[in-house]
């Protein structure tokens, strides 16, 4: 890159560079980012302590989700829609942790040695894994919103087979938003739309992501404020304090879901504004945080299973049977009883099982206006939101 800031390539060049695929590409696009200034020497050693760093935060992530996916699938043995939910959460975010650590591991050195197509891919699964956990979440509280504001009288299988489309949906809008720039919709060799941070990424690509992220959290906002009045009004006409505790466990989850979500996420809208809006100098100086900020977006992942499992009594009861179960296997023995831990809430597992099946029986022989009662029951029951 020149003093004026121009490539130091002619136009006919790159596009003979991307025509071939040529790793040289990428090498071409860094350098007028500015992206390359500075490493070099001590600054190339910090990285390498920070990339140590933020793959063991990724194994963590994909260590914790693994853990309370293994612990849903392998306990618990109810099948309601929330059960489907919780494991799409759990999936997209474990999915998060593996796309971070593949994005580290080949970032560095490794970039320049990239192909267009292989760095369009190494980007793009990130953002596809970062997209479907984010719609999961949408499509949960979209969920929730459904089943206990807008109850509609449906079968079992009926409720399952709309959530598994619901998801498989989450999923295919996540890899078609990850994979556009594969697709075309990038900035190759037109440097002048391209993003200072993710320099083969348009910025109007990334203003859309923005966008669409951004819609996504207004939008779980007003889903579990409407939910959240629902319970409050419900809870301020029964008599007994069971339902006012329920509703300040309600206010109290949905404060940790926004409040994790936009301390995760809010840093990183406004770095990509930034440099959406700002002028190419301004972000080669002063936008150099992005991996700390991409970091802090990926750790939601690590926390979305905390907020979304664990306060759910009968899915922490799951991994906490799993992991007294794999301790005695091994012949491991804590400070506590870990047997009896492990049989009582295996045997609490049971009892909730076995007391869900006589309510769905009395309910199926109930009225219509009944059953419109039955979605604020079942939620109430598993405690998450």
């Amino acid at each position: 890159m020149n003093a004026t800031g121009t490539p130091t390539g002619d136009p006919e060049s790159c596009q003979l560079l991307a025509a071939g695929g040529h790793s040289r590409l990428v090498l071409l696009h860094y350098n007028h980012s500015g992206r390359l200034a500075g490493r070099a020497g001590a600054e190339e050693a910090g990285l390498g302590v920070l990339r140590g760093l933020f793959v063991a935060m990724s194994c963590l992530v994909v260590l914790e989700n693994l853990l309370v996916l293994v612990a849903i699938a392998s306990r618990m043995r109810s099948r309601r829609w929330v059960y489907y939910c919780l494991v799409n959460i759990t999936l997209s975010d474990l999915l998060t942790g593996a796309a971070y650590l593949a994005n580290v591991l080949l970032s560095g050195a490794h970039t320049f040695r990239l192909a267009p197509a292989q760095w369009f891919l190494r980007e793009g699964l990130l953002f596809m894994a970062l997209a479907a956990s984010t719609f999961s979440l949408l499509f949960t509280a979209g969920e929730r919103f459904v089943t206990m504001v807008r109850p509609v009288a449906e079968s079992g299988a009926t409720k399952r087979g709309r959530v598994c489309s619901f998801i498989g949906l989450c999923w295919l809008l996540a890899a078609l938003l990850g994979l556009l720039p594969l697709l075309g919709w990038n900035c190759v060799c037109a440097f002048q739309r391209c993003s200072s941070l993710l320099p083969l990424y348009s910025k109007d690509y990334i203003l859309f992501c923005v966008v669409v992220f951004a819609f996504i959290l207004a939008t779980i906002m007003v889903l579990y404020g409407a939910i959240f009045r629902v319970v409050r009004a419900n809870g301020q006409k029964a008599p007994s304090t069971p339902a006012r505790r329920k509703a300040r466990r309600l206010l109290k989850t949905v404060l940790m879901i926004l409040v994790a979500f936009v301390v995760c996420w809010g840093p990183l809208f406004g770095l990509l504004l930034a440099d959406i809006f700002g002028s190419n100098v301004w972000a080669q100086e002063y936008l150099r945080g992005m991996d700390w900020i991409l970091a802090l977006a990926v750790l939601n992942s690590a926390v979305n299973p905390i907020i979304y499992s664990f306060r759910s009594r009968e899915v922490c009861r799951a991994v906490v049977g799993f992991l007294c179960g794999a301790c005695l296997r091994l012949g491991l023995r804590g400070p506590g009883d870990c047997l009896a831990q492990a049989v009582e809430a295996h045997s609490a597992a049971s009892n909730t099982d076995s007391s869900l099946r006589p309510r769905d029986s009395f309910r199926g022989s109930r009225s219509h206006s009944f059953r419109m009662r039955e979605p604020l029951t079942s939620v109430s029951s598993v405690r998450s939101v």
